[in-house]
């Protein structure tokens, strides 16, 4: 393998490296290496082995087979004790989690400085953290107020916090997952541009994203995983999209499309509701859902998507407002009234709020519609009955498991949405709820999650799609409204709109700034 970085010297190498769970092969003997000053895009199905091959790295899990080596400061390759984060750590790994890793109620620099030096030297090690940081944010260009309080930040200043925390632990290599997952267009741009100047000065980055365009504007080289085995290993100029969708998935991935169609009447009217308390609180919000369209919610997390969500399914009643389904006003909250009414929804968490883990494939299918009679009679279930729905939404789903009885915490992420996707849409629901349906997907089940939204909205459901990815809004939403801080915006039609202009208003900047 040739570097992108013309005779730079290894930082990190991984060799021969296998992992099994059981039965399952998750790395099956991978070799990666990353070179100084070089940013190594790595990307794959869910299930394909990227995090486990990240867990090994950082010292979560113990490799089958395998090394893990890393450069010193002296620029020699020294094996990396298994196991052991606290190495992975010394000897110069950083990595930044998806979900942020950050005690919300400590400052930015109470954060940097946690596990690097007794918690009674604090006093006396500040002021010389601060000078170092602050040379560490002039080079780099991540900027943050070094006193506020993470609760208070913004997602792209809390990210940049975790950034400088591994630059202040002399990270030579960087690890991100899924970096742009919560940021608007703006903070993606300007993190990449940090990236790239953080590899000019010799860092160098691992990031792993299901993003094919900033894959390809932001990276060196692309690592390709499929299966747990590594399938592809090669520098990102003359790669496209459909090439490196292929060599995820193993075949062709065809992109849904939305077309033209003539919306109906209003399904579902929110007026005036306010609820909630603190940043994520509704303020006297309006929303009209109409029949036949798909009506995207743009937003940064923590603006009140969450609590619009729980609202719209039953799980929390408007203090002050109306809620209305078919011109009717729905008096009482309740997510079974919300069910039984028609309305289904594909929630944000689908590990805490999608299924019941220790509950089979086949349970977590009927678990909604438990009490219809074609899964029970007489008050005894009917498990003949349960089976054969579970056997048919698998094979119709493509959900990757080991039948109905299977355990569904033990699936991949992709397939618990499928699990999710089955139930929610097979029920044939007027009104569907998706709250980040493909954040984590890879792009085989994303573009299965994107059709069958648009499925939904052929045969005249109503369908609330709340999504961080502008490109999924721009592709799937008849109209668009953004949420900030609890504020809904009016719905425009999506061709009136532009990424740019969605961005400056997920980040709270008025109309007239944003244009």
């Amino acid at each position: 393998m040739t570097s992108t970085v013309d005779g730079a010297p290894v930082v990190l190498k991984l060799e021969r490296i296998t992992k099994r769970f059981g039965a399952l092969t998750a790395n099956d003997d991978v070799s990666l290496d990353l070179h100084r000053g070089e940013i190594l895009a790595l990307l794959g199905e869910n299930g394909a082995g990227k995090t486990t091959l990240m867990n090994i790295l950082f010292g979560h899990y113990v490799a089958d087979e395998g090394t893990v080596a890393v450069a010193g400061t002296n620029g020699t390759l020294k094996e990396l004790e298994p196991g052991s984060p606290h190495a992975a750590l010394n000897a110069g790994i950083g990595m930044v989690h998806q979900h942020f890793t950050l005690a919300e109620n400590l400052t930015a620099l109470e954060n940097i400085l946690l596990g690097t030096e007794p918690l009674s030297s604090f006093s006396s090690a500040r002021g010389k953290a601060r000078k170092h940081l602050g040379d560490l944010m002039q080079r780099s260009g991540l900027t943050v107020d070094l006193n506020a309080r993470i609760s208070s930040l913004s997602v792209g200043e809390k990210q940049r916090v975790e950034i400088l925390k591994a630059l202040y632990r002399d990270a030579r290599v960087l690890v991100l997952d899924e970096p742009t997952a919560v940021l608007t267009p703006q903070e993606s741009d300007t993190l990449f541009a940090t990236l790239k100047k953080l590899a000019s000065d010799g860092l160098g980055i691992i990031f792993i994203s299901h993003k094919l365009d900033e894959v390809l504007a932001a990276s060196d080289r692309i690592g390709v995983l499929r299966g747990g085995r590594k399938v592809a290993d090669q520098p990102t100029a003359g790669c496209d999209k459909r090439q490196l969708a292929e060599l995820m998935v193993g075949k062709s991935v065809p992109e849904s499309t939305r077309t033209p169609q003539q919306p109906g009447a209003a399904l579902l009217v929110l007026s005036q509701v306010t609820t909630g308390t603190g940043r994520d609180a509704l303020h006297a919000v309006d929303l009209e859902l109409l029949s036949g369209e798909i009506l995207g919610i743009a937003g940064v997390s923590g603006n009140g998507q969450g609590t619009l969500a729980k609202v719209i399914s039953g799980l929390e009643a408007p203090i002050s407002g109306t809620v209305s389904l078919n011109g009717k006003q729905l008096t009482r909250s309740s997510a079974r009234g919300m069910i039984d009414a028609g309305i289904a929804r594909i929630p944000e968490d689908r590990h805490r709020d999608g299924i019941v883990g220790p509950m089979s494939v086949a349970e977590n299918l009927a678990i909604e519609t438990i009490r219809k009679p074609e899964n029970q009679r007489f008050g005894f279930l009917r498990f003949d009955a349960i089976a054969a729905r579970a056997k048919e939404a698998i094979t119709a789903y493509d959900i990757r498991c080991q039948g109905g009885n299977a355990p569904a915490r033990l699936l991949s992420g992709g397939n618990i949405q499928k699990i999710v996707l089955a139930r929610t849409l097979d029920s044939d629901p007027i009104v569907v709820l998706a709250a980040q349906p493909s954040r984590g997907l890879d792009v085989g089940a994303t573009a299965d999650v994107h059709r069958r939204l648009l499925e939904a909205r052929s045969r005249g459901a109503g369908v609330i799609l709340i999504s961080e990815d502008l490109d999924e809004l721009m592709r799937l939403s008849d109209r668009i409204a953004v949420i900030h801080r609890g504020h809904l915006s009016s719905a425009e039609r999506t061709e009136n709109l532009d990424r740019g202009t969605l961005g400056m208003r997920m980040a709270g900047h008025s109309e007239e700034q944003a244009a």
